[in-house]
């Protein structure tokens, strides 16, 4: 067995190395998947777009009744001590907070504290050559269960799609219901189509990606017209350029879809603006 880091991590009010962090078997998200997670992007040791993801979480738990157990000073307080630990200086802060320990019961259970579990790990950017020459995806229909818009910890649906690409020695799995684009396995995926980016809209089948924001002001900024708007296979299939965005993935250009060239088969014009943009606002908020 691989040899579990020790770098530090934060665990109901404690700092203690990620190798000796423990919880109960019966906490809800051991046994349920009962909980909510997020993840922010560090630069340079410097959290990107923060307040941003703290809403989200915000609106997550409000999804699931689970209280905040942190202020926004708090959560700061804590991501910041766990990015001057370690040794990286890009990082992806982990955060999740499940319901907390109880006995075995389906209903949600009151009065109870959230488990509260925070790591931070070195940032795995994708390689230049994939920005450069782009990569491969692949798809697949969205077996996954009705409330794709909570970021729970219940992720075993996601798991699933993308051993699918991974089997096939795809990137990612895009993925779509009776035909219509959703997301990908952890992805949000846009398309171009003369000039114009598209996403899909927000609903109860797509995570709000903190990404969505970000792509409309970066093609606000860039002058490319941005629209959301559902967006079926065959539209996925015959655009001129397929992009996927994550924190991880940041923006990333999709040339092949199982198997056949998207455009021409090369990353497009309209991927270069955002990613050059992209790259803009990580140096700004570094600055800042």
């Amino acid at each position: 067995m691989a040899q579990l880091p020790d770098t530090l991590c934060y665990l109901n009010g404690e700092y203690t190395p990620l190798n000796q962090a423990k919880v109960s078997v019966l906490d809800r998200g051991f046994i349920f998947g009962d909980g909510i997670y997020d993840v922010v992007p560090v630069y340079g040791r410097k959290l990107f777009r923060f307040a941003q993801h703290l809403a989200r979480l915000e609106r997550n738990l409000g999804k699931l009744r689970i209280p905040n157990p942190h202020t926004s000073d708090e959560w700061l307080e804590r991501c910041r001590k766990l990015i001057a630990a370690h040794a990286s200086e890009d990082q992806m802060i982990y955060i999740q907070v499940t319901r907390g320990v109880a006995v075995r019961d389906h209903v949600m259970p009151q009065g109870i504290a959230p488990t509260v579990f925070i790591m931070a790990s070195a940032m795995k950017l994708p390689s230049a050559q994939a920005v450069r020459e782009g990569v491969a995806c692949v798809t697949a229909e969205d077996f996954r269960w009705e409330r794709g818009d909570i970021k729970s910890t219940s992720l075993l649906g996601n798991v699933m799609a993308r051993q699918v690409s991974a089997d096939a020695g795809a990137t990612e799995t895009i993925l779509f219901r009776e035909r219509q684009l959703t997301e990908a396995s952890s992805s949000n995926v846009w398309i171009v189509r003369d000039g114009a980016v598209y996403g899909v809209p927000k609903s109860e089948h797509v995570l709000e990606g903190i990404r969505y924001e970000l792509i409309r002001e970066l093609c606000e900024q860039e002058g490319i017209p941005f629209a959301l708007q559902p967006i079926d296979a065959a539209q996925v299939h015959g655009a001129d350029e397929l992009m996927i965005s994550s924190a991880s993935k940041e923006v990333l250009p999709v040339v092949l879809l199982d198997g056949q060239p998207i455009g021409n088969g090369q990353p497009g014009p309209v991927f270069q603006r955002l990613y050059s943009a992209y790259q803009g606002a990580k140096a700004a908020q570094s600055r800042a």
